[in-house]
């Protein structure tokens, strides 16, 4: 019989270009082209896209550096709308059950494997709420709020 290692993962979801990627989810005729978005006061470029990043289009640079290669290649320029993206990346603390309840739900549909979630404002906490939801019928217990 062999040996299997088995070590804890973590997984971090991390959203590509999240800022660009917002404003492509409420004007899809700029998927596929060239976007920035801009910082507070349009100062300096905070997103861009890989069509935005392949033209040589640097992170952190202000605007004015990267205004000529951003009109000669008709790059889509944003204000950024920062309540948008918390919107889009956040969940208010009284939804935050229902949305594990919906990730316990869809890992049972794809999978077939049961879960328990537990949420909580740290690594410890959300251990022990963990343990807490594998009690629970709805297999889900938040201890934020």
């Amino acid at each position: 019989m062999s040996s299997i290692l088995r070590t804890k993962k973590i997984a971090l979801v991390d959203c590509n270009s999240f800022y660009v990627s917002c404003e492509r989810l409420f004007n899809p005729k700029i998927r596929k082209k060239p976007v920035v978005v801009l910082s507070n006061n349009d100062g300096c470029i905070i997103a861009r896209s890989n069509e935005a990043k392949a033209l040589g289009i640097k992170m952190g640079e202000p605007y004015f550096k990267g205004k000529d290669i951003i009109i000669k290649n008709k790059v889509e320029v944003f204000s950024s709308n920062y309540s948008l993206y918390g919107d889009l990346s956040n969940f208010p603390d009284q939804d935050i059950e229902k949305v594990g309840k919906e990730i316990r739900e869809t890992v049972l549909q794809w999978t077939g494997i049961p879960t328990s979630i537990g949420i909580a404002k740290t690594k410890t906490l959300s251990k022990i709420a963990n343990h807490i939801a594998k009690k629970k019928q709805s297999g889900v217990t938040s201890l934020i709020g």
